[in-house]
């Protein structure tokens, strides 16, 4: 009779964690309750971490598989003759460690018996000091890590449980490339056929690239209608999940938050000075993988009944670090007072001229009134019994006469 496994799982010591980064420990133990005593050749757990695309194509199909069948298919598998595999993957962590072993040659005449009961096996491993890419889960690829515990038996087949970890690559928008702002304008003629009844101007900004999620993103825009029609400005924010492989490229595009102004008739025009669109909790960008890209784009446009629609697309990106509202403070009030300043050569002088000499304002006798003899330092101390420092405040000119107008 083969003993039960009631229990067989991986608990993390930090269960609290949002995510691990690159050079960091990752801890736990690998958690085992029998019913009765077992035989066991070894217990050994594996970490790793890679990134997956998977789609396969056919005349007239695209079919997707799930992530938990792209961390256990293989690539020699095909659902159907008649359609076109496209798999790749990227290996970002792999780590082996043996938790428990048989003495001896590891064949499978040696065991060791753990007894009914609950036994725990610590392991840690250390993740990659290079560059890791974020965990992520698409409709065509993956990226994930993992660790998986396995009971090797001599007498029966292996047992074995597999837990996911998140992992974060930690991007700053603070840095002076996602610092700077980002504007564009786009003008467009609505008509039909050769009667045209105007254009319709649309300009947009905002202050920054990048930002984090929850921030509100504040959208400056400029939506003129000369057109004879009833338009509606409207802004989202778009995610778009690139995947490569084998030559091929798939994407998938979906909108994340949305926000829309008030209507604009024909001959009005609407100013969106700081509309606030706020970030939904997504993925952070994923620019640093070879096979699956993370981007995002914030596109302001203008609904137009019965034409297409006039859109702007602002580069965006999501990172992990927030802003701290130091980085373009400096950038910030240089461009708001970039006016022309040459009005000011005409109120200040180009040489400031020194302030009047006392002499100047004062009659003579007053002036030598006021002006101390000049005594030796020695004959001084010896006049006033201290030293000359003491008395410094005493030699000063009285001030000068009160200032008066005469009619």
């Amino acid at each position: 009779m083969v003993a039960k496994v009631k229990t067989l799982g991986i608990v993390f010591d930090d269960e609290q964690r949002s995510g691990y980064c690159s050079g960091d420990l990752v801890s736990g133990q690998v958690l085992v309750e029998l019913s009765e005593d077992m035989r066991v050749t070894a217990v050994r757990l594996v970490a790793r971490g890679c990134a997956r695309v998977n789609w396969s194509e056919g005349p007239g199909t695209a079919k997707a598989p799930s992530s938990a069948a792209m961390a256990t298919s293989s690539p020699s598998s095909s659902s159907s003759s008649s359609l076109r595999s496209f798999r790749e993957e990227v290996e970002y962590v792999h780590s082996a460690q043996t938790l428990k072993e048989a003495p001896g040659d590891n064949s499978k005449e040696n065991f060791i018996t753990l007894r009914a009961g609950k036994h725990e096996f610590p392991f840690s491993f250390q993740l990659p000091q290079g560059p890791l890419v974020t965990s992520f889960s698409g409709k065509y690829g993956c990226i994930q890590y993992w660790v998986n515990a396995t009971l090797e038996r001599p007498s029966a087949p292996d047992q074995s449980v597999s837990r996911e970890f998140p992992v974060i690559s930690h991007m700053d928008v603070n840095t002076p490339t996602l610092l700077s702002p980002v504007s564009t304008n786009k003008e467009k003629m609505v008509g039909c056929w050769f009667f045209t009844s105007g254009p319709i101007a649309l300009s947009a900004r905002i202050e920054r690239k990048g930002y984090c999620n929850g921030e509100a993103i504040p959208i400056y825009a400029e939506i003129e209608n000369c057109s004879s029609r009833l338009i509606v400005p409207k802004a989202a924010i778009y995610q778009t999940v690139t995947c490569l492989a084998n030559g091929r490229t798939k994407t998938c595009r979906q909108r994340v938050a949305n926000v829309r102004g008030n209507h604009i008739g024909s001959g009005s025009m609407d100013t969106w000075n700081g509309k606030k669109l706020k970030i939904p909790p997504v993925t952070a960008s994923i620019l640093n993988c070879s096979i699956i890209s993370v981007e995002y784009s914030l596109a302001v446009y203008a609904h137009i009944p019965g034409a297409k629609k006039l859109k702007l697309e602002l580069p965006l990106v999501i990172g992990t670090i927030p802003y701290n509202g130091f980085g373009s403070r400096t950038a910030s009030v240089s461009s708001q007072f970039s006016m022309d300043m040459s009005w000011l050569s005409l109120a200040l002088p180009e040489q400031p001229e020194a302030p009047p000499n006392y002499a100047d304002v004062v009659s003579e006798e007053e002036f030598e009134r006021h002006t101390p003899s000049c005594s030796q330092p020695e004959d001084l101390e010896s006049e006033l019994g201290r030293p000359v420092f003491a008395y410094i405040q005493e030699f000063r000119f009285q001030p000068p006469p009160l200032y008066s107008e005469v009619s």
